[in-house]
């Protein structure tokens, strides 16, 4: 066994019921005493609750999805203007993203409050859309410093957007089994999030107001998203960049469409990573565990229901193979990527995808 393993530092603070009093802990221990808080109007009344101890100085609520450019540079002005010696994001992944945006120019440190299982608050990776592409990278400046954990403040998460959201922390962690900087830690990590996040999301589904569900989904998005900020972007990941940057397609939804397609075209081809998902999935393979579990949640299943059309899949093509990360188990050419697309966007089998001429063993 040999491997190069870098863990992130960042203190998780985890407790239900206990947002703002661990918050305001976090906010004492930087002696920070002007606060920016990032929230969209949506998430206005529970930020308030939760930030209603804090010094703030300024409170920021354009947030849009995939952080558009010119959203980011109003925001880093805003924090400027204000001379902000801390942010806090209050929300889903864009809130999370477009403090990074803001902590990636102006070097400010972040204290997260995740709202959804989007995991973006546990990764130092930063995204910015400008011209329909979206651009992604790393840089430690964007890793919040401190993360607070509540799964009381889940609990008004509509089943639907649990369920996506839950599915792309899914999709972290089957993405970190093969991404290019996987090692046998960060594969633990994700093996356990699968586990968790396979548990609390029926749980969900079943009674929304299921606690002890909403705590399970909140630690296995973060173990899965520790599992990526490790392991780097993988396949999945590349794809769904790019259908969200240049096809504005909703990124929580798109991730659970992709993830399955991905999975069966990869597993015959890492053979050892299959197998663990299939054991933390409880079923006989990986894809059938995933699809029972999709079945079981609803999830949602084609990219068409959100506006991706087929005559969309060949310039997507084109955007996604220069990103494919060359250490994917699996050759992708540009027809197979085509067939996948194809597939993903009417809801096929995801089955259909395990067909490899080309199997090169990779586990």
């Amino acid at each position: 066994m040999r491997f190069e393993h870098e863990t992130l530092p960042q203190r998780v603070c985890f407790a239900t019921g206990e947002a703002r009093a661990m918050l305001a802990g976090e906010v004492a221990r930087l002696h920070a005493s002007r606060v920016m808080v990032i929230a969209s109007a949506a998430e206005a009344g529970r930020a308030e609750q939760v930030v209603a101890d804090l010094p703030v100085v300024h409170r920021h609520d354009e947030v849009v999805m995939h952080v558009p450019v010119p959203v980011a540079e109003q925001a880093r002005a805003a924090a400027v203007t204000h001379d902000v010696d801390v942010v806090v994001c209050v929300g889903g992944g864009s809130a999370t993203g477009l403090a990074k945006a803001v902590a990636l120019t102006t070097g400010l440190p972040i204290v997260a409050v995740p709202t959804t299982y989007a995991g973006s608050e546990a990764t130092n990776v930063w995204g910015l859309t400008e011209a329909s592409r979206k651009t992604t990278g790393v840089d430690d400046r964007v890793l919040p410093v401190s993360v607070i954990y509540d799964a009381e403040l889940t609990l008004s998460l509509p089943v639907e957007l649990s369920i996506a959201s839950g599915l792309n922390g899914l999709a972290h962690c089957i993405d970190s089994m093969w991404a290019p900087r996987a090692d046998p830690i960060n594969g633990a990590l994700a093996v356990e999030g699968i586990r968790a996040l396979a548990a609390g999301l029926p749980a969900i589904a079943t009674d929304p107001h299921n606690v002890l569900g909403r705590e399970q989904a909140l630690y296995g998005a973060y173990l899965s998203a520790a599992a990526f900020a490790s392991a780097g972007s993988g396949l999945h990941h590349k794809i769904c960049h790019v259908l969200g940057g240049a096809f504005d397609l909703p990124h929580a939804q798109t991730h659970a469409i992709v993830l399955p397609y991905v999975l069966a075209f990869n597993a015959a081809s890492a053979a050892g990573a299959e197998r663990r998902i299939a054991t933390a999935l409880e079923a006989s393979t990986a894809v059938d565990g995933l699809e029972r579990l999709r079945q079981q949640l609803g999830a949602p299943t084609a990219l068409h229901d959100y506006g991706f059309r087929s005559g969309d899949i060949d310039r997507a093509v084109e955007m996604i193979l220069p990103a494919v990360p060359r250490s994917n188990p699996r050759r992708v050419t540009a027809e197979e990527l085509r067939r996948l697309l194809g597939a993903a966007q009417r809801g096929s089998d995801p089955r259909t995808m395990t067909t490899n001429p080309n199997t090169r063993s990779r586990s």
